[in-house]
């Protein structure tokens, strides 16, 4: 039966009968289930007892009263004791859930009137109807859903508007785009297009990622050649005339999107390439082409060197994915950037959580409840939700004010803390923490 109990359900148990041994107990009764309850609340559950303002000290007062002092030989639970975890295993499965949670052992303790827990609890001010209602309410498993439920936001909430400056701030960039500039006012264009861009990385021969393009067939030499061939610019114009043509305008907006994608808080030549071959647009891709370049291939070499790095950020958007299709989803909500934060497991991030006794197993079966499983081909592309994308935005603003170089698990578990109706934050909370305890944490953990 046990093995169906979560870590902090577990937990409990285990305290119940330190408690039945402390206080010299007969056996272990529902009522030092009670006292050990109260002594490891958390989150939703430790804002239950204080709203009554009862401490686990008035609970062990009213225990002690209740249940006299014997000696004891060797510590057995009263089969009253067995009754109650019958009963919460019943409460897990009518409201549908796999796991026994915390929550279900506080249920199962206020629903028992054999005991004298109920009455200790009324004694204390504590109103049963009224946490009850709210303790159902956390258990109970949502119904299958097809559809993710963070998926309505991207029908209203648009990407924010590309700031050209953010994306030459770093050094490596910074360079790029003077170089695509001098490019430029020797042409007859007065519009920075992908083939000034590309052909400034390609300058840099000595660079890791030339090198790499060098592998494809695309060095400095063979670019500026094709790029000599082209007579038309048409293939950068399809909508309006800008700072950058429109295929530019969009290869730096995925440059920017790739860069935070790839944990970096900066936008780098990599990410550039990698932006353009997204894009699949524009002059320089269409040189990529005719030197039979593949995509796939080259975007693999290019990102190669960058997860040998092991940025935390990185490692937690690929757990994040590998989550979503545990699940049959196409679609990364913020739920499973939580998963991935926890996954991560060497971040100042998943340290805050393990601190907070957020388990992987605990965090997947409440993820579980709260969007069920979907039916998505694994073989789809997956694709964030725009609250998810707007999360990974605050963490790359975080990341940049610290001037930090990367986007660490601590900037994005912050990040969850800012879209305070995510699914990450309501599983957090039925998991028994709320945005104040992960400020702090992450806070201590900086100050060390």
């Amino acid at each position: 039966m046990f093995e169906k109990f979560t870590e902090k359900a577990t937990n409990v148990v285990i305290e119940s009968q330190k408690v039945a041994k402390e206080l010299n107990a007969p056996c272990i009764m529902p009522e030092h289930l009670l006292l050990a309850l109260a002594k490891e609340a958390k989150g939703i559950s430790l804002k239950i007892f204080k709203s009554y303002n009862i401490s686990p000290e008035d609970i062990e007062r009213e225990v002690r009263k209740s249940i006299p002092e014997c000696r004891q030989t060797s510590l057995i639970f009263s089969d009253e004791y067995k009754e109650l975890l019958k009963n919460t295993l019943d409460l897990a499965n009518k409201s549908g859930n796999p796991t026994i949670l915390y929550e279900h052992l506080f249920l199962a303790v206020i629903n028992d009137k054999k005991s004298h827990s109920v009455h200790i609890l009324e004694n204390l001010g504590f109103d049963i109807y009224k946490s009850r209602v709210l303790l159902e309410k956390l258990v109970q498993k949502k119904t299958k859903k097809l559809y993710h439920p963070e998926i309505d936001d991207n029908k209203d909430i648009e990407d924010k508007s590309m700031d050209a400056d953010r994306l030459f701030d770093s050094e490596e960039a910074s360079k790029v785009f003077h170089r695509a500039v001098a490019k430029l006012s020797t042409s007859n264009y007065e519009i920075l297009g992908t083939e000034q861009i590309i052909s400034s990385i390609l300058e840099d021969k000595n660079s890791e990622l030339s090198q790499i393009l060098a592998k494809f067939g695309i060095t400095e030499e063979n670019f500026d050649e094709k790029l000599a061939n082209i007579q038309s610019r048409q293939s950068e114009y399809e909508e309006r005339q800008i700072i950058f043509t429109p295929n530019a305008f969009r290869t730096m907006n995925l440059a920017l999107q790739t860069a935070k994608e790839l944990g970096s808080s900066v936008v780098l030549p990599e990410h550039i390439v990698l932006g353009l071959l997204k894009t699949k647009r524009g002059v320089a891709y269409d040189i990529f082409k005719e030197l039979k370049v593949s995509d796939d291939d080259l975007a693999h070499s290019i990102i190669k060197p960058i997860e040998k790095q092991m940025p935390e950020t990185l490692t937690i958007l690929r757990l994040a994915k590998e989550e979503a299709r545990r699940l049959g989803r196409n679609i990364v909500g913020t739920e499973m950037f939580l998963l991935g934060i926890i996954g991560e497991a060497t971040g100042v991030g998943a340290e805050v959580l393990k601190e907070l006794e957020i388990t992987i197993k605990d965090a997947r079966s409440v993820v579980e409840n709260l969007i069920g499983f979907g039916n998505e081909y694994f073989d789809r592309e997956i694709v964030f939700t725009k609250r998810a994308k707007r999360v990974l935005e605050a963490a790359w603003e975080l990341a940049k004010k610290e001037n930090k170089s990367k986007i660490e698990s601590a900037h994005m578990l912050l990040a969850l803390t800012t879209e305070p109706s995510c699914l990450a934050m309501k599983a957090l909370e039925q998991l028994g923490v709320d945005a104040v305890e992960i400020r702090e944490g992450v806070k201590k953990f900086q100050n060390r």
